[in-house]
């Protein structure tokens, strides 16, 4: 039997395509041109259709007469019997007024797309929008927010916020609004140098004419103390800390952080007059009170120690009994072997055999494990 052999490859005769005969090239000429002047001829009629537009019945038939209508025995129309037509209402649709084409429209789901124009937009140096530029944003224009609480209509955000900026610069008299040196109707002067370049808004706050320099020279008297500084140094409660008309306070934004309550000033000679020279009578007396807290709150801390090391042992004994009489029946003590528990091995120290390994032997049971050390 002879070997089967693969089979010669067919091979395709390529279709060969002889070029248009000079005949053929002036039969397609023709016929492109014919159908050219077709195109225009029918482009003109339609256009003069459309400037002479021919009157149609509001169902938007042709109009003919009545007579026309009575002798071919077709249906007259409405308004050639009833004379209510002409007075037809408002809210009658006539199809022949349609809307006007508005193009291709979105999808219902892509509606909510928004286009910026770049143009107009203000470079932020940060990869994102700003109020002005987003006004599609919900979150950035939240009514009850706290930056347009209060703010106008007619007003932008900058000029809002540059309005807020000036008012409080006006309340704290600083920058523009800081007062001029000259002579002033009621004639203060520094109580320490009597310089006339005095702080204006300790004056207002604190009632305390004082300048600059003497501040920096006596910081133990005219430096600033925090709200928990006076309560744990002076021993002052918060409803005294909170009455200005006792403790005058300057609030200052929290340097921590922003959207915490402002911090209490108080300043340093007015609080150690009231709590040293008012509630406590003295120094001695203040320094007494501070060492009975200080004791108190020790024996408080001691005391809640050792309740707690005596529910730990109420706990453990507890356990101890209950694992002893599961095991021999033996009341247990803190610290005793529990009988027929697991054994623990109790390994004693590191030691060298005689092939040179770390060999380490438990105390109770003699058995041997070797330790490899890196």
């Amino acid at each position: 039997m002879e070997p089967l052999a693969t089979p010669p490859r067919r091979t395709t005769r390529q279709q060969v395509i002889s070029p248009p005969t000079p005949e053929q090239t002036r039969r397609i000429e023709e016929n492109r041109l014919r159908a050219k002047a077709l195109r225009e001829q029918s482009l003109a009629r339609q256009q003069a259709e459309s400037s002479q537009p021919t009157a149609r019945t509001p169902s938007g038939f042709l109009a003919t007469s009545a007579e026309q209508t009575a002798a071919t025995g077709q249906k007259r129309p409405h308004d050639a019997i009833s004379a209510a037509a002409t007075n037809s209402p408002a809210t009658l649709r006539d199809a022949r007024t349609a809307p006007a084409d508005e193009g291709i429209q979105a999808a219902r789901k892509f509606k909510k797309y928004v286009d910026h124009d770049f143009s107009k937009m203000t470079d932020t140096k940060g990869g994102f929008l700003s109020v002005e530029d987003d006004p599609y944003n919900k979150a950035l224009h939240v009514p009850g927010s706290d930056k347009d609480a209060g703010k106008p209509a007619h007003m932008t955000l900058k000029e809002w916020e540059r309005h807020k900026l000036l008012k409080d610069l006006r309340r704290r008299k600083e920058g523009i609004f800081e007062p001029g040196l000259g002579l002033s109707r009621d004639g203060k002067k520094c109580r320490e140098c009597g310089s006339m370049e005095i702080d204006w808004v300790w004056d207002e706050v604190f009632s305390c004419a004082v300048c600059g320099k003497c501040k920096e020279k006596y910081p133990e008297k005219y430096s600033l103390l925090t709200k928990t500084e006076c309560k744990d140094d002076y021993l002052l409660t918060d409803p005294e800390l909170k009455d200005e008309e006792l403790l005058p306070h300057l609030n200052k934004p929290n340097p921590h952080k922003t959207h915490w309550h402002d911090m209490m000033l108080f300043l340093r000679f007015q609080v150690e007059e009231y709590a040293i020279g008012k509630k406590w009578g003295s120094a001695e007396a203040l320094d007494a009170e501070f060492e009975r807290r200080e004791a108190d709150k020790k024996r408080r801390k001691e005391e809640k120690f050792k309740n707690k090391l005596k529910e730990l042992k109420k706990k453990t004994r507890t356990e101890a009994y209950r694992r002893g009489a599961k095991g021999g029946g033996k009341e247990g003590q803190f610290g005793d072997r529990i009988a027929g528990g697991r054994h623990e091995h109790e390994w004693g120290q590191t030691v060298e055999n005689e092939q040179g390994m770390s060999v380490k032997t438990c105390v109770e049971c003699g058995m041997e494990v070797e330790e490899l050390e890196f």
